[in-house]
């Protein structure tokens, strides 16, 4: 079973949603979604084997649900 796992940096505003259960498995492939279409920036990774990796979203604050976002393991955070 495949465990969600979320990242969200908000000084860069963008998100990465994880679909695999090992988010260290790097992609072959990313597929850049029409900006215009999605009013933004949303890429698509793709594995060697073709399947879906996980998903970057650009503008994550305004096309994410803040319930996720909050949810989501920070990576803007500095430890001191």
């Amino acid at each position: 079973m495949v465990q969600l796992k979320v990242t969200y940096d908000a000084q860069a505003d963008a998100a990465y949603i994880y679909l695999t259960d090992d988010p260290a498995t790097r992609s072959a492939h990313t597929y850049l979604c029409d900006p215009n279409g999605v009013d933004g920036m949303i890429n698509l990774d793709f594995g060697a084997d073709g399947r879906l990796l996980g998903v970057e979203v650009l503008g994550a604050s305004e096309k994410l649900s803040a319930h996720l976002l909050n949810a989501a393991e920070r990576l803007d955070v500095v430890d001191s």
